[in-house]
């Protein structure tokens, strides 16, 4: 099958290379000359485990292509996916939309044949309603359908997501549309659930996902703190409350909150369109409010392990906003950082695939590390923010020697607290 997809992003780019692994011929589309001059260049732009190889193969056998030009990708694409960002507006919060717009009235004009028009974007609901206007106003005689092809890949995991999808949900109201999606999918066929359902349903369907998995963060957090207060331990909370197969065990680990590019935009615009349809979201506006003053928290619990320290060095581990991938969006690292630069604090930071990426946020503002050892050097409190698992590996007599003062303060329970006081270290995680 002939794909274009416009968007290289975190979503675009794994997309594309997961269809192309597949046999297909895929085309994706950006305007950013120099992100799709680097990619022909054989130089990938964003990291996900497993990724750089199969963009590499597929570069090599001619499957994957890659262009500036709407006029070269489209004609003949038997589907095209949208996969733009949709970042809140600023002063609404709401999904900014123009993007998408500009993406469905450009491709408008170059479409040739028969073409499904996939939104895999997460949009507002009826954005299906509005790709097909805009497009019909553009190309009168184009013959397409509209879906929505919602995106569940999850950062850090997008290649093994790509492969292992727990589901695919297919919104169309074309069984023309269906079909083409099922063959697309046949390599699938026997290893996920798939659901095909109204278009407005499958756009419902990932703001619903994103937002519930919101609101279960912000709960095990509150949940955290009243342990602490109660002298109960998180860990053994959640252990219990996941046996309980109406609960699960996923999203049970409380940290500093929710970050990256889906959940806090899902979850304001989310609200947005509650509001919009006089609907009240209580739970979901408790996890946007609860999620900010949670990275103001973790920031106030930094400052306070120096206490009394004159001009105290604070060591972080972890700028990515989670583990898996070098994205720094809505980062919870990067929000305490800036509350702790606000607090006029000495910062040095060390991140495994992040760096590049937090430099051209930060700028001279913090200090670079080239190891977790280095950043520790002289630290007057060691902050973990991201759970990557070299962080786990920490020796701590090793770290110790290196301290100025030994204090930890973990916000991702990575280290034995145990351990680290049996080393003389003053130990705070969440909820213990």
């Amino acid at each position: 099958m002939k794909i274009s997809i416009i968007g290289t992003g975190y979503v675009g780019l794994p997309t594309g290379v997961g269809f192309a692994e597949l046999g297909n011929e895929v085309t994706c589309i950006d305007r950013d000359i120099r992100k799709i001059e680097a990619l022909k260049e054989g130089k990938i732009t964003l990291y996900e485990e497993g990724l750089e190889d199969l963009f590499h193969k597929n570069v090599r056998s001619g499957n994957l292509k890659f262009t500036t030009s709407m006029k070269e990708g489209i004609p003949d694409a038997d589907l095209v996916i949208i996969a733009v960002g949709t970042p809140p507006h600023p002063v609404t919060k709401e999904a900014d939309m123009k993007y998408i717009h500009a993406a469905a009235t450009e491709l408008a004009e170059h479409l040739s044949g028969y073409t499904v028009i996939a939104t895999k974007s997460t949009v507002p609901v009826g954005t299906g309603d509005d790709i097909e206007t805009l497009i019909s106003k553009k190309n009168p005689f184009a013959d397409f359908d509209v879906i929505s092809l919602p995106e569940f890949l999850r950062e850090g995991f997008a290649v093994h997501d790509f492969f292992y999808p727990d589901r695919i949900i297919v919104g169309a109201e074309k069984e023309r549309a269906f079909n083409l999606i099922k063959e697309l999918y046949l390599p699938f066929a026997d290893k996920t659930n798939m659901l095909f359902v109204k278009r407005r349903s499958a756009e419902t369907i990932k703001y619903a996902s994103n937002a519930f998995l919101a609101i279960k963060i912000h709960y095990i957090n509150e949940m955290a703190d009243f342990c602490e207060a109660s002298g109960a331990d998180i860990t053994e909370v959640a252990k219990g409350m996941g046996l309980d197969s109406r609960i699960g065990n996923k999203f049970l680990n409380p940290g500093p909150g929710y970050g990256g590019s889906c959940f806090p935009k899902d979850t304001m615009a989310m609200s947005y369109m509650a509001r919009q349809n006089g609907v009240k979201m209580s739970l979901v506006d408790a996890a946007i409010i609860g999620n900010q003053l949670r990275k103001e928290q973790m920031a106030q619990r930094i400052r306070n392990a120096v206490k009394g320290i004159e001009n105290p060095k604070i060591a972080v581990l972890g700028l990515a906003f989670k583990n898996g991938t070098d994205d720094c969006r809505e980062s919870p690292a990067i929000e305490i950082i800036n509350k702790l630069l606000e607090y006029g604090l000495n910062i040095t930071a060390y991140d495994p695939k992040a760096m590049g990426t937090a430099c051209n946020i930060f700028g001279n503002k913090i200090s670079y590390a080239d190891d977790m050892y280095q950043v520790i050097k002289d630290a007057d409190v060691l902050a973990i923010l991201t759970e990557w698992e070299e962080f786990k590996n920490l020796d701590l007599e090793r770290a110790s020697y290196l301290m100025k003062h030994k204090n930890i303060v973990d916000c991702r329970n990575l280290l034995d607290a145990k351990k680290a006081k049996a080393h003389g270290y003053s130990y705070r995680g969440i909820g213990r």
